[in-house]
């Protein structure tokens, strides 16, 4: 029984690695200008709230590219508290989050108002390391 349970458990570590590791990283995306230099307010709690019911099964409690879901994904989620993702400005996150692709879904119509997707970009926003 024992046997089999190790069995198994190294089967599924197996397979969880193996799709970590098949992940690509995403390419280039770009930013209209219009949007690069867009600063908006948000209210942390309300990004907290959205963040926890839109994005945390993909990119992880902390955003650390672990949620739940990631593994299944072709091309990898990210880490917010990263260099890189903190560079990009408040703007071209509010972009992102509105427009998305591949595998990001857009926001524009799961959380339609302006106001609650600059919240979700200040929630990002305090990730840093």
């Amino acid at each position: 029984m024992i046997r089999l349970a190790a069995i198994m458990l190294a089967t599924v570590l197996f397979v969880f690695a193996n799709n970590v590791m098949a992940q690509k990283k995403p390419g280039p995306w770009e930013t209209p200008a219009k949007y690069k230099t867009m600063k908006g307010k948000g209210d942390l709690a309300t990004g907290k709230e959205l963040y926890a019911k839109h994005c945390k099964s993909c990119h992880g409690a902390k955003g650390l590219g672990d949620g739940p879901k990631a593994s299944g994904l072709k091309t990898s989620c990210g880490n917010f508290s990263s260099k890189d993702f903190q560079a990009f400005t408040d703007g071209e996150i509010y972009y992102k989050t509105t427009i998305g692709r591949d595998e990001m879904p857009a926001y524009d119509k799961k959380i339609p108002d302006d106001a609650d997707r600059w919240a979700l970009v200040a929630y990002m926003r305090s990730m840093k390391k």
